[in-house]
């Protein structure tokens, strides 16, 4: 889209929007054709890394501890787990099934309300409209 973009981590409603906390637009009547498909397409990303991340979470387990960490320690905190996660995969270290054991997605906290609006990032709703140009720009999927 023309514009350099660090990474970001896929949230859901209840997470603030941050420049590296991607949402959905929030559901209502006034939404977009562009924006519910944007919606859909996040929905299905955040699946996947839902099962990816609590594959991450059952190999590293501080991350089932993130509410003692600053929010702005968080992405580099999971980062670091990723890129250990890759290190151990490429040195023959894979993934054992049993440490999911104790992880089961119902089980991991989860924010139960939304966050404020005074902790959105006015800037994050340009990373969010690139990114839901870019999903319109790439057709259907």
């Amino acid at each position: 889209m023309g514009k350099a973009q660090k990474y970001v981590l896929l949230g859901d409603a209840t997470y603030p929007l941050q420049d590296w906390i991607l949402k959905p637009y929030q559901e209502d009547e006034n939404l977009s054709q562009r924006q519910l498909h944007f919606n859909y397409r996040l929905k299905r990303a955040h699946s996947v890394i839902e099962n990816a991340f609590l594959r991450l979470k059952a190999r590293w387990q501080i991350l089932l501890k993130c509410d003692d960490c600053s929010l702005e320690l968080l992405p580099t905190l999971i980062l670091a787990c990723c890129i250990l996660h890759n290190i151990c995969e490429a040195h023959d270290n894979p993934f054992n099934e049993e440490w999911l054991e104790g992880t089961e997605p119902t089980e991991l906290p989860k924010p139960c309300q939304p966050a404020p609006a005074a902790m959105e990032d006015g800037r994050a709703e340009q990373v969010r409209e690139l990114m839901c140009q870019y999903f319109e720009s790439c057709g259907e999927g």
